[in-house]
């Protein structure tokens, strides 16, 4: 009974660990950063249960193909967690803007619809009161 009681200690010990591990990497772990600038489209504050920031940057960049120098629109959708932050970008809306942001490989209800999540502005125009 002793070996049957380790084995199934050790199968729940290791069960938990590899949740816990694929927890960590699909919510707490920065798959990326970077840095996008554009025009903010829209910002917002939304949600049902957990009120989230989100918004989103039309991006401008020439198109190779098909057709040489045509004007192509991007999208870059996004998520605020941090108040001040959407404080200054709720200032500025409708502006070019540059937002350096970190990517997880999975969403949280708190943290906000996108995989995307700014932290911080580097450059914007200063708003106007």
């Amino acid at each position: 009974m002793e070996k049957k009681a380790k084995v199934i200690t050790w199968t729940s010990v290791s069960v938990v660990l590899v949740l816990a591990l694929f927890l960590f990497f699909k919510f707490g772990f920065v798959y990326s950063e970077g840095v996008n600038e554009g025009d903010i489209n829209y910002f917002q504050k939304e949600g049902f249960i957990f009120k989230t920031y989100e918004g989103k940057m039309i991006q401008t960049g020439l198109k190779s193909k098909p057709s040489q120098g045509a004007v192509q629109s991007n999208e870059f959708k996004f998520s605020v967690d941090d108040e001040r932050v959407a404080e200054q970008l709720m200032e500025i809306s409708n502006t070019n803007v540059k937002l350096h942001w970190h990517r997880y490989l999975g969403t949280l209800p708190w943290r906000g619809n996108s995989q995307f999540i700014v932290d911080s502005i580097y450059s914007a125009p200063k708003a106007q009161h």
